[in-house]
């Protein structure tokens, strides 16, 4: 496979997903072994719960895998955007919770997943600077890399979404 756009300067990710605490893992869409080789991350029943904020045709997960879809941007985001956020993360922190093997993913498994994973650890009771550590050590230096969304989980996605609603005409 050719190697992909990198965003942002940043390396592919070395792993298809990484767990971050046991059973929240983080992942993409797209992986670099150690010989350079760019691979697709297709999810197959590996767990019990497949969040995607991006999405590619044939990555799965196997049809009757819970798969929930919210497509938003590496980017800044609406309000409605982060509490869809939210959400999700606490539908995440809630499958953690009940023993499922949980995966959220992006493009490359570094900004969005990150935002979502982070919030799912402040949902499970972990500190902000804390989730976002946890982030960098398990899945890569790189994610995060996005400060829109560090700022995010630094905030907090409750104040986020009520200062982004306010720049929101009526």
């Amino acid at each position: 496979m050719k190697t992909r756009h990198k965003s942002r300067g940043t390396p592919e990710p070395q792993a298809p997903w990484n767990e971050i605490v046991p059973g929240l893992w983080m992942g993409g869409h797209y992986w670099m072994d150690g010989l350079g080789e760019v691979h697709q991350a297709v999810v197959d029943r590996e767990f019990e719960l497949v969040i995607s904020l991006f999405t590619c045709p044939d990555h799965g997960p196997a049809p009757d895998v819970d798969h929930q879809v919210a497509e938003i941007p590496d980017d800044l985001l609406t309000s409605a955007q982060l509490s869809t956020v939210q959400q999700l993360a606490r539908y995440a922190a809630r499958s953690v919770g009940d023993g499922h093997r949980t995966l959220v993913r992006c493009n490359a498994g570094f900004n969005r997943s990150g935002l979502l994973v982070g919030q799912a650890l402040i949902e499970l009771g972990y500190e902000p600077t804390t989730a976002i550590d946890l982030i960098r050590q398990r899945r890569s230096p790189w994610a995060l890399n996005n400060r829109i969304f560090e700022e995010y989980l630094a905030t907090g996605l409750d104040v986020a979404c009520l200062l982004t609603s306010l720049d929101t005409p009526s």
